[in-house]
């Protein structure tokens, strides 16, 4: 089960208010209307500097393959994951509730839903399952877990720290929050998505396109 958890935040809007405000020798102590009006004309304007002081901090668990398509974005963010070089405890592997057909029209994403049958179905738990019975056989014989994971599958959970500013983040949910992106990998924008909302109320209601 893939989750999303906010575990730290720096800042506040008023954080971002006082870093655009210090130019002119200002600082406030309380948020105001007028903060919302700001915040807004250096979103709209392209003002991104002030948004920088303000950060968040996410503990993300998710697939491997989600993970390869989010690590992507480095511009701003910092990225410490679980390794396998260290780690040999039970890998936990995930399962969609549905597989996706090929879209019609386009190289990428996904367009209705393709029913597998029962043949298909026990061939792809039999896999699965023969990638963990290979990788702890691996392990039992002295294999190094950095070599034994190579046998591991794509699905398997991984878990990792993600921090960054406000404007990072809301590059990356910008990107990947849109309809055309791969579900799974949405799912997870869509949480940070909503916790940065509940953080940075006003920010975030311009930052985010």
């Amino acid at each position: 089960m893939m989750k999303v958890e906010l575990i730290d935040q720096m800042g506040t809007d008023l954080s971002v208010v006082n870093a655009a405000r210090v130019s002119y020798a200002k600082t406030k102590k309380t948020f105001e209307a007028s903060d919302e009006k700001l915040i807004k004309y250096l979103a709209e304007h392209e003002h991104w500097s002030p948004f920088a002081h303000a950060s968040m901090q996410f503990r993300i668990k998710a697939p491997i393959f989600v993970a390869r398509q989010l690590v992507k974005h480095q511009v701003g963010l910092v990225w410490n994951e679980v390794s396998r070089r260290y780690v040999d405890n039970a890998p936990e592997l995930y399962k969609p509730d549905l597989w996706r057909g090929r879209p019609q029209n386009s190289k990428q994403g996904s367009d209705g839903e393709v029913k597998l049958d029962q043949t298909i179905e026990h061939n792809m738990e039999t896999t699965m399952e023969s990638c963990l019975i290979l990788y702890n056989s691996l392990l039992q014989k002295g294999v190094a877990p950095e070599q034994a994971r190579m046998v591991l599958p794509q699905s398997m959970m991984t878990e990792w720290y993600w921090s960054g500013t406000l404007y990072a983040f809301a590059r990356v949910c910008n990107l990947r929050c849109k309809p055309d992106t791969q579900k799974e990998t949405q799912d997870v924008a869509n949480e940070i998505d909503k916790l940065a909302d509940e953080a940075f109320p006003y920010c975030w209601k311009y930052l985010r396109k």
